[in-house]
């Protein structure tokens, strides 16, 4: 069990809704391209407050840089769809190792495992310890310039490696500078930011109030978003 599963969940009952189209998405969407089985529900869905804060992230990205646009790359996640990308994830990593998923000792299972477990939250059913994605309260998100580029900060969303971590680029290079108006933006609306991912935001989960937790101890947050 990671650290922030242990935070206590009440539950608000807010409604997953669409993000609206203010926002740029990631389409064809990379999961469902791959046959993740979302159901009735698309990637684009969050709880009504995240999209709330998410215009307000928004608002605060164009008083940095103005005509520059949150894209939305991921957002709700079905606990199938969790065990879909990390069984994906796990494979693509063993084969770019040139091993086989047949041939695996225990112990570069384990290792494989942890790797992807670094980045990916385990899909699990228990409904006190939810992925994030589960509860619509996280979005993997990156900024679009005016002429509707992506900037580039340094790593690809999902990859596994020390340049996914927020921090990883000095803060005064490109990257840097990249990911704290990214950054920025989203604090200022209320969001935390994964400590290993830099596209990974989200507020009122487990993470969140964790995160919050540890900055201010005497905080007592608690999540208000569960698994849906």
């Amino acid at each position: 069990m990671k650290p922030y599963q242990k935070v206590a969940i009440a539950e608000c009952h807010e409604p997953l809704v669409e993000i609206s189209e203010q926002f740029d998405r990631v389409t064809p969407h990379p999961y469902a391209k791959l046959g993740a089985p979302y159901g009735e529900k698309s990637p684009f869905f969050v709880r009504a407050g995240i999209l709330d804060r998410l215009i307000q992230a928004d608002a605060e990205l164009q008083k940095i840089r103005p005509g520059w646009k949150i894209q939305i790359f991921d957002a709700y996640r079905p606990v199938a769809v969790q065990q879909f990308m990390v069984d994906y994830t796990f494979t693509e990593l063993v084969n770019a190792n040139g091993l086989q998923l047949e041939t695996l000792s225990e112990t570069q299972r384990e290792e494989f495992q942890q790797q992807v477990y670094q980045f990916w939250a385990m899909p699990n059913l228990d409904p006190a310890t939810p992925p994030p994605h589960s509860t619509g309260a996280a979005i993997d998100i990156t900024l679009i310039d005016d002429n509707g580029n992506v900037i580039d900060m340094g790593s690809e969303i999902d990859e596994i490696s020390e340049r996914s971590f927020p921090n990883h680029f000095p803060p005064d290079s490109e990257y840097g500078q990249h990911r704290k108006i990214l950054s920025n933006a989203m604090t200022a609306a209320g969001f935390k930011q994964h400590w290993n991912e830099w596209w990974h935001f989200s507020y009122g989960d487990q993470i969140w109030a964790w995160l919050t937790n540890q900055a201010d101890s005497s905080a007592n947050a608690i999540a208000k978003y569960g698994r849906v």
